[in-house]
């Protein structure tokens, strides 16, 4: 029978992913099974370090660490395709981003609910947020009311799995206000699209994760080539 106190945690290594270990424990999830893949995404290596070390921190029940290839064969994104370069920053356009991986988290979340119902887990944590949805068509509200629709149908009768994102509402400023209360090493996170030290600080990610320190006037712990005023940017 399933476990509420187990849930699986989508962990890709950033701050988002990180946070929404910390609130799974927080909400009374006690033993944590991380999912993280690596799928030819510019920074594999630096984000499975800090899935890794994620993993450490909130010492997880079990870290399950898949490589695959095959968005990476498909194609289709700045984040997997050598001959698509990242573009600049550009926090106020309602355009799909080159970084958009087609249907990435549909894939992701199948392997982790697989992952869930193998080791009885009640819930599966996502850290997908309203700016990722303003660019990403599979990080909407909707996406994953549809996904808990193929979990119910999908699993046995027994298995009695919630899908759990529970910063799809809020801003990336919101997630580190949040994790910053609870403790969440941000120092051991990356968000980079671009490199695996230092971060570029220009690229969507990096814009989106340093303004959201400046808004709250905290310095993020990472280190970055450059690290432009965004607050001024957006003001």
């Amino acid at each position: 029978m399933t476990d509420d106190s187990r849930a699986v945690v989508l962990a890709s290594g950033g701050m988002d992913s990180a946070t929404a270990a910390y609130e799974a424990q927080a909400r009374g999830y006690d033993h944590l099974y991380l999912l993280h893949t690596s799928y030819g995404q510019n920074t594999e290596q630096r984000e499975y370090e800090c899935a890794d070390a994620l993993a450490e921190s909130v010492d997880a029940a079990d870290f399950c660490h898949v490589e695959t290839s095959h968005l990476r064969q498909i194609g289709g994104s700045s984040l997997t395709d050598d001959e698509m370069a990242v573009a600049e920053a550009d926090t106020d356009s309602d355009e799909i981003p080159s970084s958009y991986v087609p249907f990435r988290n549909a894939n992701l979340l199948s392997m982790a609910v697989s992952y869930a119902e193998a080791n009885d887990c009640g819930a599966v944590f996502i850290g997908a947020h309203s700016e990722d949805f303003s660019g990403y068509p599979d990080c909407r509200p909707a996406f994953f009311e549809a996904f808990q629709r193929v979990v119910d149908v999908g699993t046995k009768p027994e298995t009695d799995i919630t899908l759990v994102a529970p910063f799809v509402e809020w801003s990336k400023t919101d997630i580190a206000e949040r994790g910053l209360e609870l403790g969440v090493p941000y120092g051991e996170t990356w968000s980079c699209y671009r490199s695996d030290e230092p971060a570029c600080g220009t690229c969507d990610a990096c814009a989106f994760r340093l303004e959201a320190f400046q808004r709250l006037g905290e310095r993020d712990p990472i280190a970055y080539e450059t690290r432009p005023d965004y607050t001024a940017q957006s003001s």
